[in-house]
């Protein structure tokens, strides 16, 4: 340790004045809604590049391999990256967020007051159902797809896995479909482990549960990371810090508990995926917490692909391409099929990299790489631009969180407020779409849901009723107590002699029962 703190430049302690007093300045925010967000920001900033510093033995191996002018400027980068942050966040806020501003945290009012009020139960039974029709769906198609394999892809323990949802890496004609079925199902995991956290009704609670069984082993036993801890995490969180009683130390012992399973079974995952199935090791040598937990994880290493970057920048073999590959995220939802020249996302940093020579349908390249979030910013608009662009679009990022905190009493607001704090911190590899894609489909979903109620619910014109969606609103609205108003007295002549009236007759009463 004290070997690798010698070798830091001073842009690095820049670097960790900046993430403490931001740190600092989120914490005071809590209540405001984007505290929560920014944290979670930070967090992923510190994981994904200090933390790689001395995760990956910054004296022994970045030291050795890149110049110190390198590290430093890369150091630089990253703390432009918090500075840019930290200043564009309260303008955005203020711009996004305008109709929202002086209210509390929904999130923090419901740690508060707890989630057994009827008005959010109703909605979670509500969004409950919904997800149960969407599995409805996808699971007819699996029975289409697969046939008499079907039952390896409810419950994939029992000897192997399958699924109906297969396309390669580059995409071709419209495997669009397919990917929209990875992450409708993956959605649907994620919030039938929050509906399980958090309904007080016991039937739901219970079907919940039934259906976490037949969605989540699908994600537990896959080869990806990121999917596992979007799906098992916000249902974990909820129950903690929602359902769970008892103190915060009860909380995070709970908490710290899970984290070291999860991490264990990630260094499981990590340890096998390249050379074997993991279902079949998983029968074959068993799960160990202790000696799978020791296992170094790859791919925690963004501080050192920013520094690859800056390298190839000096050395000219690789050179920004003016939000190119910002412009390919953006496209990625347009079918290839409709679109056969769609860019590809990543393509020439891999080779950059090395990882060139594969066959034309894997896009040429053994492996793509991730760039970091900050080294995106760089790849897209160089070494200034890009990490203060990257920055903006976190910052945006964070009052988009934060718009779903004021609102997370609505229906599905929860699930994917829980949700979009996880993926956070997978957006630390790359701020791309294919990670987002659970949000975005669940936002667009519960979009339609809401606007076909409220046009079903609309009254005839020769009806004089309130709407059923405004009477909602307003339940929405008083769903977590805040303050009581005082009614307002208006005065008038007519109002003063009634109120006279009333007092005298009062007296009157009060002295008959003194007598």
């Amino acid at each position: 340790m004290s070997e690798i703190l010698s070798k830091l430049p001073f842009s690095f302690w820049v670097l960790i004045i900046l993430l403490i007093g931001c740190a600092i300045w989120a914490l005071v925010r809590m209540r405001d809604g984007i505290g929560l967000p920014m944290l979670i920001v930070l967090a992923t900033v510190t994981a994904w590049y200090v933390g790689d510093a001395f995760y990956n033995d910054y004296a022994g191996h970045h030291a050795i391999i890149f110049k110190p002018e390198i590290l430093s400027n890369a150091w630089w980068q990253v703390a432009s990256f918090v500075a840019v942050f930290w200043a564009a966040i309260p303008y955005l806020h203020r711009w996004y967020n305008k109709r929202f501003l002086g209210q509390q945290s929904g999130l923090m009012q419901m740690l508060k007051h707890g989630v057994a009020q009827p008005v959010f139960q109703t909605q979670l039974n509500q969004l409950f159902y919904g997800c149960v029709s969407i599995w409805a769906i996808l699971s007819t198609i699996a029975v289409i797809v697969l046939q008499g394999e079907v039952i390896h892809y409810f419950l994939p323990f029992l000897s192997y896995q399958t699924s109906p949802w297969s396309h390669g890496r580059v995409g071709g004609g419209f495997d669009c479909f397919s990917v929209l079925g990875v992450y409708l199902d993956l959605l649907n995991a994620s919030i039938f482990g929050v509906v399980a956290a958090l309904s007080t009704n016991r039937r739901i609670r219970m079907l919940a549960m039934i259906f976490c069984l037949l969605t989540w082993p699908n994600f537990i036993f896959s080869r990806t990371r990121n999917t596992l801890l979007a799906v098992v995490i916000p249902g974990i969180l909820s129950w903690a810090f929602l359902r769970l009683r008892g103190g915060m130390l009860k909380k995070i012992t709970v908490l710290g508990g899970c984290f070291l399973l999860i991490n264990a079974w990630m260094g499981f995952i990590i340890a096998n995926r390249s050379h074997a199935n993991i279902l079949s090791t998983f029968h074959e040598k068993g799960f160990d917490v202790s000696s799978n937990g020791k296992v170094h994880h790859e791919g925690l290493n963004m501080y050192e692909e920013l520094c690859w970057i800056n390298t190839f920048f000096e050395q000219g073999t690789f050179q920004p391409d003016w939000g190119g590959r910002y412009l390919a995220e953006l496209v990625n939802p347009i079918p290839r099929g409709l679109w056969k020249g769609k860019p590809l996302i990543g393509i020439d940093y891999a080779i950059a990299r090395g990882q060139g020579g594969a066959a034309a349908g894997d896009g040429g390249v053994y492996a793509t790489i991730s760039t970091g979030m900050i080294g995106q910013g760089a790849v897209n608009f160089g070494r200034f631009l890009g990490p203060a662009f990257a920055a903006l679009l976190m910052s945006f990022w964070v009052v988009v969180l934060a718009r779903l905190d004021f609102q997370i009493q609505q229906l599905g607001r929860l699930p994917l407020y829980a949700m979009g704090i996880i993926l956070t911190f997978n957006l630390g590899r790359d701020i791309t779409l294919i990670t987002l894609y659970p949000f975005v489909f669940g936002s667009a979903l519960i979009w339609w849901w809401e606007r076909r109620r409220s046009r079903q619910s609309s009254p005839s014109p020769e009806s004089g009723t309130q709407p059923a969606a405004a009477t909602e609103s307003n339940t929405r609205k008083n769903f977590i107590p805040t303050m009581v108003q005082r009614p307002r007295l208006e005065f008038s002549a007519a109002n003063s002699r009634k109120f006279f009236k009333q007092s005298t007759a009062l007296k009157r009463t009060s002295n008959t029962f003194r007598k």
